[in-house]
């Protein structure tokens, strides 16, 4: 396994994309433009998610806000530990050892993803029981539940991957180090444990809820127009269908969900393979780990496009700095024409 990934022999920087190194540069430029592009994408999506979610209250009404804002809290985590492959393909000296950075890095954000695809799937179960317990949701789903729930994906996560340090390379190919992609092989009971505890139970509970969910809704719509339907018929009023008020924001959630898990499919898919001694090639590793990363950008795209309240809270956001930034220049005028007006006094 990564057998194909030769070391580097000739001196020259280890670039896993061989079309980006450049005789007069040294460093992989390539791949230091598209890591260093997704940091700085991830890093402000994700802050400015965090801070409409702190400025518009409308959107912690709904308890999925816990686990969204869970989600952008590690998907900003995310593209901050991208400053590590950053600097290591910059050939930035690092204290530590590269074998232990690369575990260190593989593991959080492995750890990171995981957070995200069990808040995903937390998402999933939150909707369904709104929809199919809607009298006693509120009893159910406690924000001190919510809390225990948030803590507990994060421990999860932890322990899953914790064995990567022994047992093999995790859910994450950090083959911008070359001891990475040279000596650190994926172990195919390790892809099975992962896959086991992490993978499968995550897409089943999405595919589960959302595939109810969904059906829920539709017979809802059903019923819901067959009584306007009656009711305008005796009032001698033609009625219009209306859908199912749950159904708009569940699909919100279940696009954030598809895309995850589109950005994710070519990179398990190599993963399996991989782990499985079938196949094994640097690019793909490179391209679908960081497709798979880029997730973390798309989630802030996907909810600022798609939920209304969050549009709202994130023009009274634009509009509070454009204020803020207004003042400022004012203030600036003001006290330069003051100045202006005081030295002309002290020349008459």
């Amino acid at each position: 396994m990564n057998s194909s990934l030769v070391g580097n022999q000739s001196g020259r920087p280890f670039c896993l994309l061989a079309i980006s190194y450049l005789e007069t540069i040294n460093f992989c430029l390539l791949e230091v433009v598209i890591i260093v592009f997704l940091m700085v994408l991830i890093i402000s999506g994700n802050i400015i998610v965090i801070f409409v979610f702190h400025c518009a209250p409308l959107l912690n009404h709904h308890t999925t806000s816990y686990f969204i804002q869970t989600m952008a809290y590690a998907d900003l985590l995310v593209g901050v530990s991208c400053l590590v492959p950053s600097l290591s393909l910059l050939h930035y000296p690092i204290v530590l050892s590269e074998s232990l950075v690369c575990q260190i890095f593989g593991y959080v954000v492995s750890v990171l993803k995981s957070v995200s695809m069990a808040s995903l799937a937390c998402i999933s179960i939150d909707r369904y029981i709104a929809i199919t317990k809607p009298l006693t949701y509120n009893t159910l789903v406690t924000p001190w539940r919510l809390r225990i729930c948030i803590l507990t994906i994060w421990l999860y996560s932890c322990l899953v991957f914790l064995p990567s340090f022994h047992w093999g390379k995790p859910g994450y190919h950090g083959d911008v180090f070359q001891w990475c992609a040279n000596s650190w092989n994926t172990d195919p009971y390790f892809t099975l444990f992962i896959v086991v505890m992490l993978y499968a139970p995550a897409a089943f509970i999405v595919c589960f809820t959302y595939f109810n969910i969904f059906r829920i809704c539709q017979q809802h719509t059903k019923e819901i127009n067959e009584r306007r339907v009656r009711f305008s018929s005796q009032d001698g009023e033609a009625g219009e269908a209306q859908p199912c008020p749950d159904k708009r924001y569940a699909m919100v959630l279940f696009r954030i969900t598809s895309v995850f898990y589109i950005l994710w499919l070519p990179y398990i898919i190599y993963f399996l393979l991989e782990s499985s001694d079938v196949y094994s090639n640097r690019v793909a590793s490179f391209l679908t780990t960081w497709l798979a990363i880029s997730n973390s950008f798309c989630n802030c795209v996907i909810y600022s496009l798609s939920n209304s309240v969050f549009q709202k809270g994130l023009k009274r956001l634009s509009g509070a700095i454009c204020a803020s930034c207004a003042r400022q220049r004012v203030a600036k005028d003001s006290s330069t024409s003051r100045s202006k007006r005081s030295s002309n006094g002290c020349h008459v």
